[in-house]
């Protein structure tokens, strides 16, 4: 390898070459533009309409055509992670590619957390950033960064362009790649002097991506073959993954459920996808899932696996993890099919097309007399479920519970509100205690577990559906890491609401402290310092002072500590429309997440509240 292969990535992700020959597409465009305006051009042309960012020398050629009556909406962010972040609540809440712009050096590399964030959960992102010129990449110019070989780990493609003619067709191919297929984010690094120069822009482009071509219908055999495995299984469960929702596939998903009759789980990524008041709904899976949807899995005999990845959070201790269930496994990346499970019926295809093949493949197994009998299978699940609800005890020295504080907010918000959540307690308490009926209501950082990322995605989610009330559900501890954000939205006049679950402390990490590290409390309290009892919080005066600090930044800031007044602080959030509001519940600081099931070990030894381990019976592999 080359040294200058070393210094520009280029042996990462090699330029597809124009195609030579055939019939070329006619051109609707031709104009003489430097390169920025080539860009900024085909955002407009590609449909963006929103781009969150930051500028900087590398990146500065770009947004001086922002100025000249661009249709793009360019936000400027307090910090790259919160552009990134905010470009995925976009894409998240509107369905459609977020995009995301930064300078070289530490400005693109403060976007690797929401690239690698967005990866993990599939999302489509596009992050386009500045690059030192082109004769001083691989010198150590000041700002330089090799942001194309720090990000091929995480991104699906990514691109580095030193010519200007290539400026359309990159971008054209970067939102085509970013949203087709298994969506997820990739880059596009641009040197500054290709953004200078003077172009030819040719719009539509002719693109070239030999190899990439995503499978989307699925194989006829494998579908008949999962639907006859369903019509025989007595207790199939259907494990929904993010896939589903990414596909757009939900009306399929609720027409097969009530065709099939059988119980439906909804990962973290999934929340939404399937109504949760649906009666064929049995909760999400996982480390801190519901009684009765872990131990549907474990207990199994058939799992149908829509867009889901088998992640050791639903699974447990793989090696037991449903041990009696033969596998259907549907995704539209098949690296996922036998990843970490065997699958017995392997269907590589887009989840919408899945379920319609399933659903009349189903139909016909039912036309010719085979029909699956589940009523044993819901006599166990339903004992289940009504024996191990999700619930939680209210304080006893009358302090607000983190439970009540979420559940109202979700019982109080307007009919379609968008939900965000940072990482810990509190998202797994706005996964259980909040309702979600609908699709692209819940976002969330699942596969990476990014602390920070509820305030900048509840931005992003806003400027993308404007019409919606969003509410941030965020942790203290998250809530410091991107606050920032506030400002962002306090002069954009994007007003979300943002509801911080303060119990003075890294709430999960302190749980985990109590359970497994003798009540050692380690670096976890954040309202004092190591040489403090405490006192400060009871006084009052605890640091920061988030009324304050919100209030600073522009925002409405309240605070609530007596249940007496959740309610009609809630309210009083929800009627204020015009700004920012953030709300301080104080709440008490050893609330527990139940159920849970330890790391490492198998779903089977699923607690459902501390000390509480349920009884099974009657089920086994016969």
């Amino acid at each position: 390898m080359s040294m200058t292969e070393q210094a520009t990535g280029a042996h990462h992700h090699p330029q597809p070459r124009p195609r030579s020959g055939g019939a070329q597409q006619p051109a609707i465009v031709e104009q003489h533009l430097t390169g920025a305006q080539s860009l900024i051009r085909s955002l407009e042309e590609v449909g963006a309409d929103t781009v969150f960012g930051i500028p900087g020398g590398a990146i500065l050629p770009a947004y001086d055509p922002m100025m000249d009556s661009s249709k793009v909406r360019h936000v400027l962010v307090r910090h790259e992670q919160g552009a990134g972040h905010a470009a995925t609540g976009y894409a998240q809440a509107t369905g459609r590619v977020g995009v995301c712009m930064a300078t070289s050096g530490p400005g693109a590399t403060n976007l690797v957390t929401p690239i690698a964030d967005a990866h993990m959960d599939s999302v489509p992102l596009v992050a386009i950033t500045g690059q030192v010129s082109s004769k001083s990449i691989g010198t150590d110019a000041f700002q330089e960064a090799d942001i194309c070989g720090i990000t091929m780990p995480i991104t699906k493609h990514n691109w580095l362009v030193t010519d200007p003619a290539e400026i359309p067709r990159t971008i054209a191919e970067a939102f085509h790649v970013a949203s087709t297929g298994r969506p997820g984010p990739v880059l596009v690094d641009i040197a500054k002097d290709a953004l200078q120069a003077r172009t030819t822009f040719v719009w539509p482009p002719q693109t070239d991506l030999p190899g990439y071509r995503p499978v989307t219908k699925p194989h006829a055999k494998q579908i008949r073959e999962a639907a006859k495995l369903l019509t025989q299984a007595r207790r199939p469960v259907l494990y929904v993954g993010g896939g589903v929702l990414k596909a757009r596939a939900t009306a399929e998903l609720k027409v097969f459920a009530e065709l099939t009759g059988a119980p439906v789980t909804t990962t973290l990524m999934a929340l939404g996808a399937f109504p949760d008041s649906h009666p064929l709904h049995v909760g999400m899976p996982g480390m801190h899932g519901s009684v009765a949807a872990v131990t549907a899995l474990q207990k199994a005999d058939l799992i149908i696996a829509l867009g889901a990845r088998f992640d050791d959070r639903v699974t447990g201790k793989l090696d037991s993890f449903a041990p009696y269930a033969k596998i259907v496994h549907a995704d539209i990346d098949p690296a996922e099919i036998g990843k970490n499970r065997t699958a017995d019926v392997p269907i590589v295809g887009d989840a919408r097309e899945v379920l319609a093949d399933l659903i009349v493949a189903v139909q016909a197994e039912h036309a010719d007399g085979h029909t699956g009998d589940y009523t044993e299978w819901w006599t166990d699940l339903s004992r289940w479920r009504d024996t191990y609800p999700l619930g939680y005890d209210q304080p006893e020295d009358g302090s607000l519970s983190p439970q009540q504080v979420i559940q109202r907010i979700g019982e109080l918000a307007p009919e379609n509100t968008i939900y965000t959540a940072g990482v810990g307690q509190h998202q797994m308490w706005a996964a259980h205690f909040i309702r979600y009926e609908q699709p692209q209501t819940w976002l969330n950082s699942g596969g990476a577990g990014t602390m920070g990322y509820a305030v900048p995605a509840a931005m992003g989610a806003k400027a993308g559906r404007p019409d919606r009330t969003v509410w941030a559900v965020d942790g203290d501890g998250c809530f410091q890491m991107t606050n920032q954000e506030l400002v962002t939205c306090a002069l954009n006049n994007i007003p979300i609401k943002v509801a911080i679950i303060n119990n003075g402390a890294l709430g999960m990490v302190r749980q985990w402290q109590t359970l497994f590290y003798n009540q050692r409390y380690s670096n976890t309290v954040l309202h004092s310092g190591p040489e403090s009892d405490g006192k400060e919080a009871a006084a009052g005066t605890r640091v920061p002072d988030f009324v304050k600090l919100s209030e600073a930044m522009g925002c409405v800031g309240l605070r609530c500590e007596d249940p007496a007044d959740l309610d009609k602080v809630i309210a009083e959030a929800n009627a204020i429309n015009d700004r920012p509001v953030v709300v301080d519940f104080i709440v008490h600081q050893d609330a527990m997440v139940w159920p849970m099931v330890a790391a490492g070990t198998s779903n089977d030894e699923i607690l459902a509240a501390r000390g509480v381990r349920p009884d099974f019976d009657g089920i086994d592999d016969d």
